[in-house]
């Protein structure tokens, strides 16, 4: 999957609000994992610096040729050993039951098919694996629902297939798996326009 303009536009763009709470958020997605990650759809690799010492390894995946690029030179001043690969959510390069934790952050609303994505994370976890997750989601306002749905018109085509308003904690509880954990927030704190403002971070396993 290549998309030139938008991978740069992401790559500029995407850390302007790590001095405004960005960089903590990405911290408590990540705090407390261990073993073998596997993160989908990495970017530029803005998580990895966050990631905390008990990662013995983590394989990242990124569709898109420039931030799989910029993703692998993000790797080298990693704190934990950091391989970066080709493939899509819906059709990962990863064996089965191979891996403790999953991670998202900003992928859900621009899969093609969230159904299809966390049937392949259910399948490259662990019994025991989590899925973590960091994402926009449509919110519970329903003025502001609407304003979201006006504005998802156009927003796919400009911003990398990505949805303003997607029900994504609906889609994972869907996929089989059993939210521990989850907050909603918004941000920027101070958006009042945003239309990918309202935030879910949070954590789930496969549901028993």
């Amino acid at each position: 999957m290549s998309n030139p303009l938008f991978a740069r536009f992401f790559d500029r763009f995407v850390a302007k609000d790590k001095g405004r709470g960005e960089d903590e958020l990405r911290r408590e997605l990540l705090a407390g994992l261990r073993g073998e990650v596997l993160e989908v759809g990495s970017g530029n690799g803005i998580n990895f610096e966050h990631y905390p010492a008990g990662v013995e390894e983590l394989v990242a995946v990124e569709p898109e040729p420039y931030l799989r690029g910029r993703a692998g030179e993000a790797a080298r001043s990693a704190p934990v050993p950091v391989r970066v690969i080709d493939g899509s959510a819906a059709a990962l390069p990863v064996a089965s039951g191979s891996v403790d934790a999953v991670v998202v952050a900003g992928v859900l609303c621009s899969v093609p098919d969230q159904d299809a994505a966390l049937a392949e994370f259910r399948r490259v976890l662990r019994p025991a694996g989590e899925l973590r997750f960091y994402e926009h989601v449509r919110s519970r306002r329903a003025a502001f629902a609407r304003y979201q749905d006006a504005v998802d018109l156009v927003w796919p085509q400009l911003m990398g297939g990505c949805h303003t308003g997607r029900e994504t904690l609906a889609a994972i509880e869907r996929g089989g798996f059993r939210i521990d954990r989850v907050r909603g927030f918004g941000f920027p704190p101070a958006a009042r326009a945003y239309p990918v403002a309202p935030r879910v971070l949070g954590a789930a396993r496969v549901g028993e």
